[in-house]
């Protein structure tokens, strides 16, 4: 075979490699947003702009602050989470329809799983020194931007300050969560698609 088929050949399996990563990227996200368990967040939103995508708000959840108090296995006063970690929070559903943390934990989850209405999402905390840190502690999840049409984030960041906006957003068993929709009350403003 010449040197020259070769690098063909070889430029093409690279091509189907990357082509198949990206897609098994796709897949897997529109799974989540097909089969996951879906919740209903409320947010404080931020709108800043990127240059690549467009408009999308920030979102800051309720549950982005848990209290030390509802985390089982935090460890004494004094003691030092040198690096960042996973942190699992297990949501109930309240009255009002929203999900709200009810317990958390770093390294050995509770005993007995979720009840039927609760729900278990999967965070990052930053490195913590517990005789230095307040009352609660800061979670990300990973699902806080929210990407919308040009245009249309000053005026939804504008609506969300004077009445109650929420996120719906679809938890598989993993853990890891994807926005599926922003809600203005009970109407959906805008769903995220499969692809």
């Amino acid at each position: 075979m010449s040197k020259g088929r070769r690098l063909v050949l070889s430029a093409l399996l690279l091509a189907l490699v990357q082509t198949g990563f990206l897609g098994w990227m796709i897949v897997g996200r529109a799974a989540v947003l097909r089969d996951g368990r879906e919740v209903l967040l409320k947010v404080e939103p931020v709108d800043p702009r990127d240059l690549l995508r467009g408009d999308y708000v920030i979102l800051n959840y309720e549950i982005s602050r848990i209290p030390l108090t509802i985390i089982s296995d935090i460890g004494e006063v004094g003691e030092r989470l040198d690096s960042a970690g996973k942190i699992t929070v297990r949501l109930g559903r309240d009255d009002d329809g929203y999900w709200r943390a009810r317990s958390a934990w770093i390294r050995n989850p509770p005993v007995g799983p979720a009840g039927t209405d609760e729900i278990e999402i999967a965070g990052q905390i930053p490195p913590l020194n517990l005789a230095y840190i307040g009352e609660d502690v800061r979670v990300t999840y990973g699902i806080e931007r929210f990407y919308l049409p040009e245009g249309e984030g000053r005026a939804i960041e504008r609506d969300m300050r004077v009445r109650p906006f929420g996120v719906r957003v679809a938890v598989p068993a993993s853990g890891n969560a994807q926005v599926k929709a922003l809600m203005d009350g009970d109407q959906v403003l805008f769903r995220e698609p499969l692809y």
